[in-house]
């Protein structure tokens, strides 16, 4: 703030308020110069007055508009306070609604998962008591295996199965001779068998056709024996389940020999050992036509049917005799095992009411527990049933 000037009223001087005491001037004068000293200071004191309350005010207004900022700054620190507190409980709630529906998921899960491992347990205990059964039928078919695959599958499957037989007959019986499966879509039958002597001497070539069929067909004679020209053999066999009218186990048509499975062996027996002695003969009797002549008379007439037929009846009974003795076995080993099943199963049940007496205590009896999967599958297969 400018300092008050004023004039003096003798010499018109320009003086400051302040040094205006100091100054001299005449008594006259004194009053006049204090009056305006008065008003000077007067008019000093309201300039410093109105410039205090105008700093006052604008300190003042300052100092309100500091206090509107912070009070808005609080009100907006509250709100945001507020909005994280709201945002909190929101998470929280959140999470909380999340721990919920996790926890309904995951007990729909574990219910899913039981439910699937009853059903799959189940499914296992089925499969387990269809394989036992499975185990009993096959148990029950070795008795009669061969015709009792005869009765089964295709036809086709079938008398394979009898070639396979027929082919393990001769090679088990016969290991001197090269037994040989005629590969299919080639003529000559199904089996060929070349008969050797101990000396290794090739004595003749036998043709076997194997059929399992319940008809007979005359065709089958007319193919072996193209077949039999084909394959350069001596002889040809049919080995059938079904023989033609009026014919016994063993018969010759058109100069093929028809057979039933049973006196195959025996057949091929009598017709290796004529080879091998019509071989001997033409070793013997080389140059000689009569007497070959004579050798074929004697294999084409009845005389050589008759001996091959007495040989094959005789085979025939010892293959129903060992059949039989079989049969007895069997008998015997079924009656055994219904037996030791008994025994098992009195065996099992002693042991459960005395775990039921006395409790966990009781050894355990590995062969009596059940393995882990059939333990885990036992509950649930009982609420099934």
């Amino acid at each position: 703030m400018s300092e008050q000037i004023i004039s003096c009223p003798k010499c018109g001087e320009k003086i400051k308020l302040t040094d205006a005491i100091t100054h001299p001037i005449e008594e006259g004068l004194r009053r006049e110069f204090d009056e305006r000293l008065i008003e000077a200071r007067a008019q000093q004191e309201k300039r410093a007055k109105k410039h205090a309350e105008e700093s006052v005010t604008v300190e003042l207004k300052d100092l309100r508009a500091q206090l509107n900022e912070r009070s808005q700054q609080l009100d907006t620190a509250r709100n945001q306070e507020l909005d994280l507190r709201k945002r909190q409980r929101e998470l929280e709630e959140r999470e909380k609604n999340q721990d919920l529906e996790l926890a309904r998921k995951l007990d729909e899960e574990r219910q899913k998962i039981w439910q699937e491992a009853s059903v799959k347990n189940v499914e296992e205990h089925q499969l387990k008591l269809r394989e036992k059964d499975l185990q009993m039928e096959q148990m029950r078919r070795q008795i009669d295996e061969l015709q009792r695959k005869a009765d089964q599958g295709p036809q086709n499957r079938q008398g394979e199965v009898l070639e396979l037989e027929l082919e393990d007959m001769l090679r088990s019986k016969f290991p001197l001779d090269q037994i040989e499966p005629v590969a299919k879509g080639k003529r000559g039958g199904d089996i060929t068998q070349r008969v050797h002597s101990s000396s290794g001497q090739l004595a003749g070539t036998i043709c076997w056709e194997a059929k399992r069929t319940r008809n007979w067909n005359d065709g089958w004679i007319q193919k072996l024996r193209d077949d039999q020209r084909d394959a350069k053999a001596d002889v040809a066999v049919i080995v059938s389940d079904a023989l033609p009218t009026n014919a016994g186990c063993i018969s010759q048509i058109e100069g093929v020999w028809i057979t039933d499975f049973r006196s195959a062996l025996g057949l091929a027996v009598a017709l290796r050992e004529a080879l091998l002695q019509i071989t001997h003969a033409r070793t013997a009797l080389a140059g000689k036509n009569e007497k070959m002549e004579f050798v074929y008379a004697y294999l084409s007439g009845p005389q050589f049917k008759q001996r091959i037929e007495a040989i094959v009846e005789s085979f025939a009974a010892m293959k129903i005799d060992l059949d039989g003795e079989r049969r007895a076995i069997e008998k015997q080993w079924a009656k055994r095992e219904k037996r030791i099943e008994s025994v098992l199963k009195q065996m099992a049940s002693l042991h459960g009411d005395l775990e039921g007496i006395v409790g966990a205590s009781l050894p355990a009896v590995t062969m009596l527990e059940l393995s882990p999967g059939e333990t885990n599958s036992q509950e649930p297969s009982n609420d099934v049933r």
